[in-house]
């Protein structure tokens, strides 16, 4: 059979009901600490006996928890009146005006400003600060002028073998020009190789390769030819 419910009220048995504490006793301590190592709870636990013997068990420490309890029953018990609730905001909003006061004479004193108040040791301290916040500022300024002149090496050495693939480029076009104009007058006479010199010497062949170029396109120039007829009609002259 199953065990019946026990109807909850007074025990009058004095034995029964000394039995029947140290047993209920003994498991509330006991699911107390489970409670607060299985959860991570503060848990604080008292009994007293009716013969005022006291049991306890606390996580941590009684005083610890008691403490706990009361600050927080005492914010409770203020918020949840309108006139408490009210002097707590206004306790708030005065320290919150000490604090500003106080960080604006700071910032004033960092300045130069109202300094007829402070001591020598007031004044040491203050100029310490002073050199520190300078010196971190010198070299945070160092490590942002450092990180640019990185970067201007960086497109520097960039631009600088574009340069270089640029000049490449234009020697081989140089070096096409020169076969080019070798293969156009070079089986024609004297005054043609002087021409093809001159016209390479106006492209700028042989050159330093560093040295813009100018292109220039010309028509070559037709060569005078004394006609037969004419050439006859001289040497008819000259036997006359």
């Amino acid at each position: 059979m199953g065990r019946g419910k026990i109807v909850i009220r007074r025990i009058d048995n004095s034995t029964s009901r000394q039995v029947t504490f140290s047993k209920r006793r003994s498991g509330l301590l006991k699911k107390a600490k489970e409670l607060a190592i299985l959860c991570d709870a503060e848990v604080g636990v008292m009994i007293f006996s009716s013969t005022s013997k006291l049991y306890d068990f606390a996580s941590t420490s009684m005083k610890s928890v008691i403490e706990r309890y009361n600050k927080s029953k005492e914010e409770h018990h203020q918020l949840g009146h309108p006139a408490s609730e009210v002097k707590y905001w206004q306790r708030e909003a005065a320290m919150l005006r000490h604090q500003l006061q106080n960080l604006q004479e700071n910032h004033r004193q960092m300045m130069g400003e109202e300094l007829s108040g402070l001591s020598v040791k007031d004044l040491q301290n203050l100029e310490h600060q002073l050199e520190m916040s300078l010196r971190g500022v010198r070299m945070k300024k160092d490590q942002i002028l450092m990180d640019e002149i990185e970067e201007l090496n960086r497109k520097g050495q960039e631009i600088h073998q574009e340069n270089v693939e640029l000049y490449k480029k234009v020697n081989l076009i140089r070096q096409e020009n020169m076969e080019l104009y070798k293969k156009v007058y070079g089986t024609r006479d004297v005054n043609g190789a002087n021409r093809t010199s001159l016209l390479l010497d106006g492209l700028g062949i042989g050159e330093d390769s560093h040295a813009p170029i100018h292109l220039q396109l010309c028509q070559p120039q037709q060569q005078n030819y004394e006609t037969p007829t004419r050439a006859t009609k001289l040497g008819r002259l000259q036997l006359q």
